[in-house]
């Protein structure tokens, strides 16, 4: 009974891996891709996307779930790049001045969205959802009217006709790849950008490092309980957005990382779907909103951007139609954040549940002793 409890637990827990690990394996031989194609998609995806799921760990651990305000640093990123394509700076220095750019701004991004949703304790996801729709709007105003106009552009290239704003598309070839050709290995037929996965490398140690620190552990304190980290003298509301500002500046980072990769950048709209995705690869995972972890990125990101690579062309041999695999790509990716969200509720209603029950057996095992006990005394009084 035990070992069908056991296996029972392992598959609720795990539920949205099993499920997305099956969907990809069915979903491989419809496709007609070659292996060798998929597993050269996934070590291009991975260098591309890592870096910006990574940047949901913190808050994870800092009880603050899945921050969807990443799109403020993404954002932010993108104004460094814009910057360094009017200043004509290219290669790993444009890369390097957009980080110098964009790293000023998400931190006061950051500490903004950290300040609202110590307002709004309990609901950050929604907050921060919500609040990354009203920067956009200001994120948009800054590049339509404000820079030709107020902030001098002077590469023509890059200016709509009218003479001020931003064009729609951006041209990134000035940049395009720089990272990813700065080490590039061929290792058995395979191009691995040695140096994009040597930084992801390096964030990876990075948050193992922090988490031991004594900041890392505030965090780890605040997200298992905000009145005892506070009673224990840990600052609850200044750790959070400390959270909040690392996990904006690097999604800053990878935002550049991911757009010098695609070697384009759509203006207004490239920012739209950074925390969305990146939600979704950590969910299929196996992370839960209170816990994540490294494998948890590597194993989503894969398992995602698998299934992203073989729908669309699985959709074409089945239905005649790759808009099919497109539909079912967006379908995806809403459900598993649906999934998840709706396991972590029962999870926590069933978690509730026990405790309870474990309470009401305590409290009558010790009415049973106490009856027991008064037994006895009658008894030796007699």
């Amino acid at each position: 009974m035990s070992g069908k409890k056991s296996l029972g637990r392992f598959f609720t827990e795990n539920a949205v891996v099993i499920i997305f690990l099956a969907l990809t394996i069915a979903a491989i031989p419809p496709s007609g891709l070659s292996f060798q194609y998929i597993i050269q998609e996934m070590i291009t995806r991975l260098g591309r996307n890592t870096f910006l799921v990574l940047a949901l760990l913190l808050p994870i651990f800092a009880g603050m779930g899945l921050n969807f305000g990443m799109t403020l640093g993404a954002m932010s990123g993108q104004i460094g790049l814009i910057l360094a394509i009017n200043w004509n700076i290219g290669g790993v220095e444009g890369l390097l001045f957009a980080a110098l750019v964009g790293t000023p701004i998400s931190v006061l991004m950051g500490y903004i969205c950290g300040a609202v949703l110590n307002k709004a304790k309990g609901r950050e996801m929604v907050t921060g959802y919500i609040l990354a729709f009203f920067i956009n709007g200001v994120y948009q105003f800054v590049v339509l009217y404000m820079m030709g106009s107020i902030f001098p552009i002077k590469n023509p290239a890059i200016v709509l006709s009218r003479g001020y704003g931003i064009r729609n598309t951006l041209n990134l070839e000035n940049v395009r790849q720089s990272l990813d050709d700065l080490l590039m290995l061929k290792v058995g037929g395979f191009l691995i950008p040695v140096a994009t996965f040597l930084i992801i490398g390096l964030l990876c140690v990075f948050v193992v490092w922090f988490k031991k620190t004594k900041l890392g552990q505030d965090m780890r304190a605040v997200g298992h309980d905000m009145t005892v980290a506070e009673a224990a003298g840990v600052p609850v509301d200044r750790t959070r957005i400390i959270a909040i500002i690392i996990s904006t500046v690097l999604a800053s980072f990878g935002q550049i990382i991911f757009l010098q990769n695609m070697g384009n950048m759509a203006t207004y709209n490239a920012h739209d779907q950074t925390s969305f995705f990146a939600v979704a690869a950590i969910l299929v995972g196996g992370a839960s909103v209170k816990k994540a972890s490294i494998p948890n990125v590597i194993i989503g990101v894969i398992l995602l951007h698998v299934l992203y690579v073989v729908t669309p062309r699985a959709g074409q041999n089945l239905f005649g139609s790759a808009m099919i695999g497109e539909y079912f790509r967006q379908f995806i990716g809403y459900g598993v954040i649906a999934l998840t969200l709706v396991l972590y509720a029962w999870k926590a209603r069933q978690g509730a549940a026990r405790a309870r029950e474990g309470l009401r057996g305590g409290n009558s095992a010790t009415a049973a002793a106490g009856t027991a006990a008064a037994d006895t005394a009658k008894g030796g009084a007699k």
